[in-house]
């Protein structure tokens, strides 16, 4: 394999960058020229392709989103759009394709494999909702975030003895709920998997409201509802004088940390690894602190699960 194609898709993720940057110089270290796809699959249908130098990936790292950008392409989702994307790589020499998104770019990268043109995924996702890694490309940097943010919404429930309804992102998964929820100390945490009754959670709020207790933190994911409406119902259940902040795409932005700077790099690089060996539809992931890679049908097949051992903790932890 003498050339490569690399592109991101799907919701931009911290680390985006990272992965770009480590599948370029692993290539051009072994040898290989690196052609980078702008705006996912829509530019492989355009044929926005570039091809990348050692000076394209310099000074990344650090930055959040991705510096290839990202767009939705129904035209990509027919044989014919599919179809017409292979004939622009192959126009170019390319040979196989790196896609760094989540489930629904996987998709698309499944297909191209099935057509006979081999792509490796890297999980980039800040929803944490990937099957076969422990975690993805942009959770921990999301996760960081949410922690910052409620912490110093404590400080305001503190002073204002109120409670507080925080909804985070994860689309249909709880891992970033969860994750926060725990970490930030949360009264409650509502999360799809296990979405806890509204009845305990007003329950839980009188218990700490007879003992004295004078704020509360509830963390709620969005694949649960609509964090608006679960204040109101909370207001009008208790009197307790309640307020949401959601937190919206906030999350989504930033500059990496440290982790998903080591994490983008290693997943990103064993991509390119994967496609020298001759291997197509795998996936990367981390495993234990190692990295893997599975089959990518087998990962769109399988339902990611939230570790409900750390829920149990939370609901122990915020008697």
């Amino acid at each position: 394999m003498k050339k490569i194609g690399v592109l991101t898709s799907g919701g931009d993720a911290p680390g985006m960058n990272a992965a770009v940057r480590a599948v370029v110089r692993n290539a051009m270290y072994q040898g290989i020229e690196v052609f980078g796809v702008y705006n996912g699959y829509e530019g492989l249908i355009q044929g926005n392709i570039k091809k990348m130098e050692l000076g394209s990936v310099g000074d990344i790292i650090q930055r959040g989103g991705t510096i290839l950008y990202s767009a939705r392409s129904p035209e990509f989702k027919t044989d014919e759009g599919q179809n017409k994307a292979i004939e622009n790589m192959k126009s170019f020499g390319i040979e196989g394709l790196i896609v760094i998104g989540g489930d629904g770019s996987f998709q698309g990268a499944s297909k191209l494999t099935e057509k006979g043109f081999p792509c490796i995924g890297v999980p980039g996702t800040i929803d944490n909702d990937i099957p076969g890694t422990d975690y993805t490309i942009g959770f921990d940097t999301a996760l960081n975030t949410v922690v910052t943010a409620v912490d110093k919404i404590r400080d305001t429930a503190t002073s204002h003895e109120r409670t507080y309804v925080v909804e985070v992102m994860g689309r249909d998964a709880g891992d970033l709920a969860l994750w926060a929820g725990l970490a930030n100390g949360a009264e409650s945490i509502i999360i799809p998997e296990r979405a806890e009754g509204f009845e305990s959670v007003i329950n839980k709020l009188k218990r700490g409201q007879a003992r004295g207790k004078k704020h509360s933190i509830i963390i709620l994911a969005e694949g649960v509802g609509s964090g608006v409406e679960y204040g109101k119902k909370i207001e009008e259940e208790t009197q307790m004088d309640t307020r949401v902040t959601v937190l919206g795409h906030i999350q989504r932005g930033g500059s990496p940390s440290g982790y998903d700077r080591v994490l983008a790099s290693r997943l990103g690089a064993k991509a390119v690894d994967l496609l020298i060996e001759g291997n197509g539809g795998r996936m990367t992931g981390i495993e234990n602190n190692v990295v893997v890679d599975h089959d990518l049908l087998d990962i769109l097949n399988k339902k990611h699960y939230v570790n409900m051992n750390m829920y149990e903790l939370s609901n122990q932890l915020s008697i």
